[in-house]
C-alpha cells in the first residue's frame, strides 16, 4: 500500500475499549478520500489519530500512520507539532469554535503562521487577503479585523477553511466540515476544498455521515461500522455496487424525492 498518507493495521482505544479495529487504507496526492459511517462509527477518531489529537483516553494500540515515508506514531511531540499545520491542516466541524473570541480572526491566524514560518505583518495581511478572496469573500481586509462573533456560523467555516490552508499543507483533514451548515452554504464549502485540491493538488480525508457529499466530491470512500472497514474502494464503484449489507442499509437511508 502506497501514498502520500497510509494507514496499516490501525488499532485505537478509548481507556482501553477498542474503537477502531485493523483499519488500512492509503491517499495519493491529490486525492479526495471520504470517511463515511453513522456516529460512533470511528470516523473522527480515525482521522484525529494522525496528529495526536485523541486526548488523554486515546491511543493508537496497533498499526502504523504513514506520512512521506514518516511513521507519524513515532515522532516525539516536536517533531509532530511542527509538522501540523503546515503539512497537515485539520478542518474543524464547528469552526468558529476554534477561534477566541476576543482576539481579530486576523491576530489569530498570524499567530498561526508564526508558529511555522517568519512573517512581516504586511506580507502575511497580502496572503491572507489573497486566499479569503479565494474562498468568496468580497471583502478580505474586513474579515481580517472582524471578530469571530461578528460572522455568521457558514463564513466562520469557510474562514476555517482559508486558515487551514494559508499554511498549504500537501494533506487537509476536514472533520464533518458541513454538517452544521445549511445546504447552499454546504455546496460552497465543497466547492472550495475541491477548488483546494485543483489548485494545490492538496490531498484530502474528509469525514462525513452525509453521502451527498462523498459523491460530489469524494474520488475514494472508505465505509465505518464499529470501528471496522466495511467498504472501500472508488466512490462511484461502492456507491453503484455497495458489497456490504451495511453500505447498502446506509444508501437507501438517503431520502429520495418523489412526485
Amino acid at each position: 500500500m502506497s501514498g502520500i498518507i497510509c494507514y496499516e493495521n490501525v488499532d485505537i482505544c478509548y481507556n482501553g475499549s477498542p474503537v477502531i479495529k485493523k483499519v488500512s487504507f492509503s491517499a495519493e496526492k491529490g486525492e479526495i478520500l471520504g470517511i463515511a459511517g453513522e456516529s460512533g462509527s470511528g470516523k473522527s477518531t480515525l482521522i484525529k489519530a494522525a496528529i495526536g489529537l485523541l486526548g488523554k483516553n486515546g491511543s493508537v494500540t496497533g498499526g502504523k500512520i504513514w506520512y512521506e515515508e514518516k511513521n507519524l506514531l513515532d515522532l516525539n511531540e516536536k517533531e509532530l507539532r511542527k509538522i501540523c499545520g503546515s503539512e497537515i491542516g485539520m478542518i474543524f466541524q464547528n469552526a468558529g469554535s476554534s477561534f477566541c473570541p476576543i482576539r481579530t480572526v486576523g491576530d489569530q491566524l498570524l499567530e498561526e503562521m508564526k508558529e511555522h514560518r517568519k512573517i512581516k505583518k504586511a506580507e502575511f495581511e497580502d496572503e491572507a487577503v489573497e486566499m479569503l478572496a479565494k474562498f468568496g469573500f468580497q471583502d478580505p481586509k474586513r474579515i481580517l479585523k472582524s471578530y469571530p462573533f461578528e460572522l455568521s456560523g457558514g463564513m466562520q467555516q469557510r474562514v476555517g477553511v482559508a486558515a487551514a490552508m494559508l499554511l498549504k499543507p500537501k494533506i487537509l483533514l476536514a472533520d464533518e466540515p458541513t454538517s452544521a451548515l445549511d445546504v447552499s452554504i454546504q455546496k460552497q464549502v465543497v466547492e472550495q476544498m475541491k477548488m483546494i485540491r485543483e489548485q494545490y493538488g492538496t490531498t484530502i480525508l474528509i469525514v462525513t455521515h452525509n453521502i451527498g457529499v462523498i459523491r460530489a466530491m469524494a474520488d475514494s470512500m472508505l465505509v465505518l461500522k464499529d470501528g471496522k472497514m466495511e467498504e472501500y474502494g472508488k466512490t462511484q464503484e461502492v456507491l453503484s455496487h455497495p458489497q456490504s449489507d451495511y453500505t447498502k442499509r446506509l444508501l437507501a437511508a438517503i431520502p429520495v424525492l418523489r412526485r
